[in-house]
This record gives structure tokens, C-alpha cells and sequence, in this order.
């Protein structure tokens, strides 16, 4: 499901701080600048957990260009790359 960043309140997860509480919204992967496919990618974060109305909290960033995230998705902790966290539309 592509969801555009238009409304104000909304951003992507990749460009959170860590930290950053939210709920998800959709996702966006158009956004994001994944090797995947988009196909590949929906279906990676889906099967992770990042679905609509999921609770999402950045834990820890990594030392070099903060890249991964350590990302708790309701009760999951998940590594995740900043690429592909920019295909996740949070608020």
C-alpha cells in the first residue's frame, strides 16, 4: 500500500530520530532507496511486522552514518537499514 508523506504530521522512519515513538501508517516503497524490488521490500517489512497501526520506537542507531537502526515493532526487536526504514510511513 503506497501512502504519500503529504500530511505534515507524517514522516518516514528512516529520517526519525533515535528514540522516535510513533505508530505506522503504511508504507511507502517508492520512498526509499532499497536494492530490493518494491514487491521484495512490501513483502520483507510486512512479514516483519511493520503493518498499519503498528507501534514502532527507534532504540539504537548504529556509530557509522547512524546506520542500522535497532527498531522495536510492538513487541520485536528488528535491525534495520536506514534505506529501507525510509519506506515506512510513521506518525
Amino acid at each position: 500500500m503506497d501512502i504519500p508523506v503529504s500530511n505534515p504530521a507524517t514522516q518516514l522512519l528512516g529520517n526519525a530520530p533515535r528514540g522516535f515513538c510513533g505508530t505506522i501508517r503504511g508504507l511507502d516503497v517508492q520512498a526509499g532507496g532499497s536494492s530490493l524490488s518494491a514487491i521484495e521490500l512490501e513483502s520483507q517489512l510486512i512479514e516483519m511486522g511493520f503493518v498499519e497501526g503498528a507501534r514502532v520506537e527507534i532504540l539504537h542507531e548504529g556509530a557509522i552514518r547512524r546506520d542500522p537502526i535497532a527498531v522495536r515493532v510492538d513487541n520485536i526487536t528488528i535491525a534495520l537499514r536506514r534505506r529501507e526504514a525510509m519506506a515506512v510511513v510513521v506518525f
